[in-house]
């Protein structure tokens, strides 16, 4: 059987495995689109916020982020775990508690405003629809690779896939899908990550792994990957990081972001009870951290494979890397999964200095001594865990079963945040702001409408994004994190914090964010709009687009102070409210108003 029928099979098995689960799951009424009934059992729960989390950042992108950056870019894993901490012990129950269906709700309600309830609205269809562009970029990069279609293609494909499950089955379907896709992705992220560990290390736990000796060169496998990419010019894979301020500021700014994304906040709204709220967040951890353990390891490997494929001779190398070096494989003699892989255009080679060799290197540094003219190879960072199987040479069926789990992990979280879009569409905005007297069927209609034009928006901007799936996903949590969570916070846990606090600021969080991310990545992320380079010393103090959330946060929370302060306390009634909401004992079935 041919690798493309054994692709067809794992991932046309897992698509009609999602839409029946949807069907079976079909929301009948908006409390089973919106929180799935509201009795969803924690452990579920947990499995369910794990896939919705786990995207294709997580599964594709981080690996290659950590692959390419090393230890410069585990902010990633730090921020996005750190998060699920804050989100399970100051958030998740609370929220909880006071009963709501969206996160709009509860800052309308807790505000008692019906503007910061639009301010939140627009707040969270920015981020969301930013993070669905992350989602659409890693399914087609997963789909043109394993349908062996275009990219473009591939989008359009995602698109619909989504659009059947999710707008049938809402929260209720997502559910039951993403415990079905949590499986399907850990299960193929895991077993490639066995076999190449056994491989090079000889042990096949990939998180020891990594820390084991490399079985062909009889030394430490992070030395050897050191070495070698020494040799081409790069920086040590183990190499700390320069700018701290940075890196504080970015694992800051995904952790704050985390903690306030509204399609993991409203699965917290799914299960009956407040400590059901707090175990779900805790499994969800233990789910997420099967994948996040072994992710270093994948991406750590993956580089090495990649390197040693282009100079094989360096793999058993254990001192005499310059002469390795000078030896890169001839062009004709690529192997079979380079070729595939260069029929996506995620790999490119272009030969320079006409020797019909591959020269991969960094291009920044000088080896006109070993007559090359340029680095020749340029790699999408996103394909490498896809790849990684390919790469080790491993069975077919392992090839199959890894396109599965790189499709299921873009399609849960898209389907997770178009109901988080969707629900602020005709639940906050149609329902409580615009038509209170609409009947649930014509809700339901109006979810499902906005949530088909949700995918068509993220389909478009999936076409043209800003950045790799992961850096995408960065700036979602940024916005989130700038505008969300400092009002659930505030709202939580200060009593004096009123509405035009609120409002003032999420605004100035959000406005401020906004315009560092597009003066650097152009307005609205639209190619050659950009004001100034996205390049270190362009940054204002040294700090990225990508880590400016953490600072629209702390404007967010000095901007709601002072105009709290300066302003009328809250309500007594509304005091009361937040005081209540801070005993999280038991809570009552979340509400429609």
């Amino acid at each position: 059987m041919s690798q493309f029928a054994i692709n067809l099979l794992f991932v046309g098995a897992s698509f009609a495995l999602y839409i029946g689960i949807a069907i079976w799951a079909r929301a009948g009424s908006t409390k089973d689109f919106y929180v799935a009934g509201g009795g969803v059992h924690p452990i579920t729960n947990g499995m369910a916020t794990a896939a919705d989390w786990m995207s294709a950042a997580s599964f594709i992108s981080m690996a290659g982020l950590l692959a390419s950056g090393g230890y410069a870019n585990s902010t990633f894993l730090m921020g996005w775990t750190g998060g699920y901490v804050i989100l399970a012990m100051l958030l998740a129950p609370y929220l909880r508690k006071f009963g709501k269906f969206t996160v709009p709700d509860f800052i309308g309600d807790r505000f008692y405003s019906n503007t910061a309830r639009l301010v939140a609205i627009i707040c969270l269809i920015v981020a969301s629809v930013t993070y669905v562009i992350g989602q659409m970029t890693g399914a087609g990069v997963a789909f043109s690779r394993f349908l062996e279609v275009s990219n473009t293609w591939g989008i359009w494909i995602a698109a619909a896939i989504v659009f059947m499950y999710a707008v049938f089955g809402g929260m209720k379907g997502i559910t039951y899908t993403q415990v079905a896709q949590y499986i399907v992705l850990i299960i193929a992220y895991t077993i490639p990550a066995v076999f190449i560990a056994m491989q090079l290390t000889g042990n096949p736990i990939p998180m020891f792994g990594m820390f084991s000796t490399h079985t062909e060169s009889g030394i430490p496998l992070l030395q050897k990957l050191d070495d070698v990419v020494n040799a081409l010019g790069f920086r040590d894979y183990t190499a700390d990081v320069d700018n701290k301020l940075n890196m504080v500021l970015f694992t800051l700014s995904l952790m704050v972001g985390t903690a306030g994304l509204p399609h993991v906040i409203i699965r917290f709204f799914t299960v009956p009870k407040v400590a059901d709220a707090r175990w779900s967040a805790g499994w969800a951890l233990v789910f997420i951290a099967l994948l996040y353990l072994t992710a270093p390891a994948v991406g750590s490997m993956a580089r090495l494979n990649l390197m040693t494929t282009v100079y094989p001779e360096m793999a058993g190398q254990t001192e005499n890397y310059e002469e390795a070096a000078r030896n890169p494989i001839l062009y004709e003699d690529r192997p079979e999964w380079f070729r595939t892989w260069e029929e996506t255009g995620l790999i490119t080679h272009n030969d320079l200095n006409d020797d019909g060799r591959i020269q991969f290197y960094n291009g920044a540094a000088d080896y006109s001594d070993r007559g090359w003219e340029g680095n020749e190879l340029e790699v999408n960072n996103d394909i490498l865990v896809l790849a990684n199987p390919e790469i080790a040479n491993l069975p077919g069926w392992v090839v199959g079963l890894i396109a599965a789990g790189g499709i299921a992990a873009a399609l849960s979280t898209a389907a997770g945040l178009l109901l988080a879009i969707s629900s602020a569409i005709s639940h906050d905005l149609i329902k409580t702001m615009i038509n209170p007297k609409i009947s649930e069927k014509g809700e339901m209609l109006a979810a499902r409408i906005s949530m088909g034009g949700a995918i068509l928006l993220a389909t478009y901007l999936g076409l043209n994004p800003p950045g790799f799936a992961a850096q995408t996903v960065a700036l979602a949590f940024g916005i989130a994190g700038a505008s969300l969570f400092p009002a659930l916070m505030m709202g939580i846990f200060s009593k004096r914090m009123n509405n035009k606090g609120a409002v003032a600021g999420m605004l100035a969080g959000l406005i401020c964010t906004l315009l560092y991310i597009f003066t650097y990545l152009g307005w609205f992320f639209i190619p050659g709009t950009n004001m100034l380079a996205n390049t270190p010393d362009n940054w204002m103090l040294g700090i990225s687009p990508l880590s400016f959330g953490a600072v629209g946060a702390i404007i967010n929370f000095a901007v709601a102070f002072i105009v709290s302060n300066a302003t009328d306390a809250p309500p007594q009634e509304i005091q009361d409210l937040v005081e209540s909401v801070r005993y999280p004992k038991g809570a009552g079935a979340a509400v429609d108003h």
